[in-house]
């Protein structure tokens, strides 16, 4: 939360366990204010229903082995953050410059 504060765009590996999502937007909500305007999230992985058997055993195998890492997690301020929009294999990230106030 203290990065994307400082208005960065943090990209993670693997996906938020719903209680860690959870926690994430409980925190954000708390601490909303003119200069702080929450956060954006978006999470893709890859889709296990378009693969054929043997792709979906191997996911599942290396699913076991070192967690829940498929996938990434975008986390971004949105005072930056224009848009996220996500298609099944694909994010598009659009930011805006922020307006320094005088």
């Amino acid at each position: 939360m203290t990065i994307v504060k400082q208005e960065k765009i943090v990209l993670l590996e693997g996906q938020l366990q719903k209680e860690e999502e959870a926690t994430l937007i409980e925190q954000t909500m708390g601490e909303i204010s003119d200069k702080f305007r929450g956060i954006e999230l978006a999470v893709i992985y890859p889709e296990k229903n378009n693969m054929d058997v043997l792709k979906r055993l191997r996911f599942d195998i290396a699913r076991l082995l070192v967690g829940n890492r498929q996938g990434f997690t975008i986390v971004g301020p949105a005072s930056i953050v224009k848009r996220i929009k996500q298609n099944p294999g694909s994010i598009e990230l659009l930011t805006q410059e922020k307006r320094r106030r005088k």
